[in-house]
């Protein structure tokens, strides 16, 4: 029972390690990024090609 004890605080480090690990392996292999997928709205070069179309 003693020793059930004593291995408790070992066992919750190992286990946030692990968690910590896991975290940061899912980030890496993980490869949707939002962001770059957001659009934004027109870019300057479709605004230049809209200007053009415009002038003449």
């Amino acid at each position: 029972m003693t020793m059930e004890r004593a291995l408790q605080p070992l066992r919750r480090h190992f286990a946030q390690v692990v968690a910590r690990c896991v975290a940061l392996i899912e980030g890496v292999i993980n490869p949707y990024r939002p962001e770059l997928y957001y659009m934004r709205g027109p870019g300057p070069k479709c605004r230049a090609r809209r200007q053009a179309t415009l002038r003449d």
